[in-house]
């Protein structure tokens, strides 16, 4: 399993919350992940995850590009609904190609579990 994970400012505390509850699962993921995302991943839990750039600066289209030929499964991006995103085209682009290549997105902690335990039980 090849899995992103993104998570905006806001929302980066609720992202190691999340991967502590699933963190058997998501070590025998192959995970990615937008640089500051990446880092408090890897720190708080010990993960190997691969770090792309920060959002802002193309990490979103780099996640993007991935999933466009097949190296990504599964995307969690916790998005934060509430604060503008200099970089909306590009959070934009990530989820349509989502969508494009029926890659599973989840974008709150609801539809993360949803997807996690779905994964875990596999």
């Amino acid at each position: 399993m090849r899995l992103a994970l993104i998570a905006h400012d806001g929302k980066k505390d609720a992202m190691i919350a999340l991967a502590g509850d699933y963190l058997p699962l998501l070590r025998r993921c192959t995970l990615l992940a937008t640089g500051t995302t990446g880092a408090r991943l890897a720190e708080a839990h010990g993960l190997t995850v691969e770090r792309m750039l920060s959002g802002p600066w193309g990490g979103d289209l780099q996640i993007g590009a991935r999933l466009a030929v097949g190296e990504v499964d599964g995307v969690i991006f916790l998005r934060d609904p509430m604060t503008p995103q200099p970089h909306e085209p590009d959070i934009n682009a990530l989820v349509r190609a989502c969508d494009v290549h029926d890659v599973p997105c989840a974008t709150n902690v609801a539809t993360a579990r949803l997807m996690l335990n779905l994964w875990s039980a596999a």
